[in-house]
C-alpha cells in the first residue's frame, strides 16, 4: 500500500464560497487557496464542518474538490471530508475525490443510528479496506453525536490506509490520552481540531492543527506549528492567544452555525468570498457584518 508522507502542519478547514443562487463561486475558491498559499500552510480541508459540508449540494462537491486541487497545484495537501450514513456512498465519494486529486479523505462516523463500538469498528474497517488512498478519521461529537472510542482507534491504527485522526472533541483528557497512546508514530498523525486545545496538543506531540481561524490568519496558524517543531513554547502560546482573539470575533456568544456565518462574513470583509450561506444557515445581517469588519480591523492580521 502506498503511503503519503506523514501529514502534519496547519491544515485549514476552508469555508465554501457560495453565490446568492446557492451555486459554487469558483473564482473565490482560487482566492481562498491563494490566501492559504501566501500564509504557508501545509494543507486545506474542504467540505468539513467549517465548509458547511453536509449542506453543500452533491452536484457542487466534486467540482469544489477539483477546483481546490487545481488551485493548490501540488503546493499544499488537499483533504476532502466525506460525510454520510451510507457505507457504499461514502466509499464511492471518497474514491471519486481521490481520483479528482485529493491527497487524502477525512471520514466521519455514521451519525443517524446510535452506534456501539463494534459497529463503529466495522464501519471504519470497511471504509479503510475499500477506499483507494489515505484516510483520516474525523471525530467531532458536537455535530455527529458520536465520540469514537480510543479503543476503536487502537484496533485500526495499524491499517495501511489510515493516515491519522482529526479530533475535534473538546475534552483535554481525551486528547492527552490520544497522544499518549498514538502520538509519535511515523505512520499515524494526530490533528487537533479544537482551538482551545491546540497549544496543549502541540506540546504533547500532536502533528498538526485544523484551525478555522486560518481562513483569516493562515500564516499565524502555520507559525504556531513551526514554533512547536522548534520547541519554542512561548511562541506557541503567543500564537494561540492571537488565534483565540481572532476566533472570538466570530465565535463568542454564537451557536456553531452562527459562528460559521460570521467567519464567512469576515472572509468577505477580506475580499475572499461572498457572505452567502447554504441553507439552513443564514448570512449575518449587513449591520452585524459591518461591525464584524470593524472589530477585525482592530487586529493586526499580518
Amino acid at each position: 500500500m502506498i503511503r503519503i508522507k506523514k501529514p502534519g502542519g496547519a491544515v485549514v478547514p476552508l469555508v465554501t464560497p457560495c453565490r446568492d443562487d446557492r451555486g459554487l463561486d469558483l473564482e473565490a475558491v482560487d482566492r481562498l487557496v491563494a490566501h492559504q498559499l501566501a500564509g504557508g500552510v501545509e494543507g486545506v480541508l474542504v467540505l468539513g464542518t467549517t465548509g458547511e459540508g453536509p449542506s453543500v449540494p452533491q452536484a457542487l462537491r466534486r467540482p469544489l474538490v477539483e477546483r481546490t486541487v487545481a488551485a493548490a497545484a501540488g503546493r499544499l495537501r488537499v483533504y476532502s471530508n466525506v460525510s454520510g450514513t451510507c457505507l457504499d456512498d461514502a466509499i464511492a465519494t471518497a474514491g471519486g475525490d481521490l481520483a479528482a486529486g485529493a491527497d487524502a479523505v477525512a471520514v466521519l462516523p455514521p451519525y443517524y443510528y446510535p452506534s456501539r463500538p463494534g459497529e463503529l469498528l466495522g464501519w471504519f474497517r470497511a471504509l479503510l479496506d475499500a477506499i483507494p488512498g489515505p484516510v483520516v478519521i474525523y471525530n467531532i461529537p458536537a455535530t455527529t453525536g458520536v465520540s469514537i472510542p480510543l479503543d476503536v482507534i487502537g484496533e485500526l491504527v495499524d491499517h495501511p490506509r489510515l493516515a491519522g485522526i482529526k479530533d475535534s472533541e473538546n475534552d483535554p483528557e481525551r486528547h492527552a490520552e490520544l497522544l499518549r497512546r498514538f502520538g509519535g508514530r511515523d505512520d499515524f498523525s494526530v490533528f487537533v481540531g479544537v482551538g482551545a486545545l491546540m497549544a496543549q496538543g502541540l506540546r504533547q506531540g500532536a502533528d498538526g492543527i485544523v484551525p478555522s481561524s486560518g481562513n483569516l490568519i493562515p500564516g499565524e496558524c502555520q507559525r504556531q506549528v513551526e514554533a512547536a517543531r522548534d520547541e519554542d513554547w512561548a511562541a506557541v502560546d503567543a500564537s494561540a492567544t492571537r488565534q483565540a482573539g481572532v476566533a472570538a470575533i466570530y465565535q463568542k456568544g454564537r451557536t456553531l452555525g452562527q459562528s460559521l456565518a460570521a467567519l464567512k462574513g469576515l472572509a468577505h470583509h477580506l475580499g475572499l468570498v461572498s457572505p452567502h450561506m447554504f441553507p439552513p444557515l443564514l448570512p449575518v445581517p449587513p449591520d452585524e457584518l459591518a461591525a464584524l469588519g470593524d472589530e477585525l480591523e482592530r487586529h493586526d492580521l499580518r
